[in-house]
């Protein structure tokens, strides 16, 4: 496979590349691409050090696959050059994700609606995946009516200069800030623009993004988006009201049986999922599964997964690898 990856040198773009080796991706060629002050730069791959390349350049060398993770309006200008041109892209950025003709995708959940004919595939927001992946294996057995979620989330989701905003604070070091207020020591109620209804964009990416990888208009969903001054992972409190009864037990070995899930659930001991060992792992870690007791057919749980990996690189990779499993590429 002939593997280009738009948005190379970018904290999510370098752990693509990660994900690519350690994944063993049978990459026969890799095209690193990034914006003009970037190339004739390199990046590593598999021991090697290989030169980024323009658009064009990319293009041309005709990959197989292009994985993009470059915003939105890189997205938007160039994800049809390279679909026109008969490469597959998949794209981490939220330009094609609500758009009713293209694909939103998590392997797991939802690949069996890929189809030959997807040239552009959407990646959805990392908050969003982790979620998804719980819920999906919960609707089709219980049937979920509403979804209540407050996340609690990594600057890595920012990207390099707000890890470097957290770290220079906590040595005391005055620099350049990503967010308007300090992080460290800190909780900030607001990831991306406020919108007229009075939530951020990233509470409505969640609030959609969940009804059109289910399927299902009819579930109902409500957000709450936080940044923490933590860097190995998103973190998200769930409330999950369901249309009929459910067991306990059977909740969790539901889960457990779910692929990408790992179960860590034993309060007795304090074993529960945390950023701090979610981090570096492409699995999601769902915990403190428990009844709500203030009504009837609903459950809260805890989910946690690192957002550069499972939450955008990882789901990236294993779309492709599921292209390629099923003979879509």
């Amino acid at each position: 496979m002939k593997v280009a990856v738009v948005g190379a040198t970018g904290l999510v773009g370098t752990k693509m590349l990660e994900v690519l080796e350690q994944r063993n991706f049978p990459v026969s060629q890799l095209i690193p691409v990034a914006s003009q002050k970037s190339i004739g730069k390199t990046v590593k791959f598999k021991g090697l050090d290989i030169a980024v390349v323009g658009y064009e350049d990319a293009i041309a060398a005709a990959p197989d696959v292009a994985l993009f993770s470059a915003g939105g309006a890189t997205s938007l200008a160039l994800a049809p050059l390279f679909a026109d041109a008969g490469i597959v892209v998949i794209d981490n950025s939220s330009a094609w994700r609500m758009d009713p003709s293209k694909k939103l995708v998590v392997p797991e959940v939802n690949g069996n609606a890929l189809t030959k004919e997807d040239k552009i595939i959407a990646n959805p927001n990392c908050s969003t995946i982790q979620m998804v992946l719980v819920l999906k294996p919960l609707h089709e057995r219980y049937g979920i009516k509403r979804v209540v979620v407050s996340t609690y989330q990594s600057v890595t989701g920012t990207g390099v200069k707000a890890v470097e905003q957290l770290m220079n604070e906590r040595q005391g070091i005055s620099g350049e800030m990503a967010y308007k207020y300090p992080i460290d020591l800190n909780v900030i109620p607001q990831i991306d623009v406020f919108l007229d209804n009075g939530y951020t964009k990233e509470e409505m990416k969640m609030v959609n993004e969940t009804k059109k990888i289910l399927g299902d208009d009819a579930v109902k969903v409500t957000a709450t988006t936080v940044r923490i001054p933590v860097v190995g992972g998103h973190s998200e409190s769930v409330n999950i009201e369901f249309n009929q009864d459910f067991d306990l037990a059977e909740v969790r070995e539901i889960l457990a049986a779910s692929p990408g899930i790992v179960v860590q659930d034993d309060p007795a001991n304090q074993v529960y999922p945390m950023p701090l060992h979610a981090h570096d792992k492409d699995e999601t870690f769902v915990g403190r599964l428990r009844r709500d007791e203030t009504q009837d057919n609903t459950l809260n749980c805890w989910i946690v997964s690192d957002n550069l990996r499972k939450g955008a690189a990882t789901n990236a990779v294993q779309i492709a690898e599921y292209l390629m499993q099923h003979a879509l590429l």
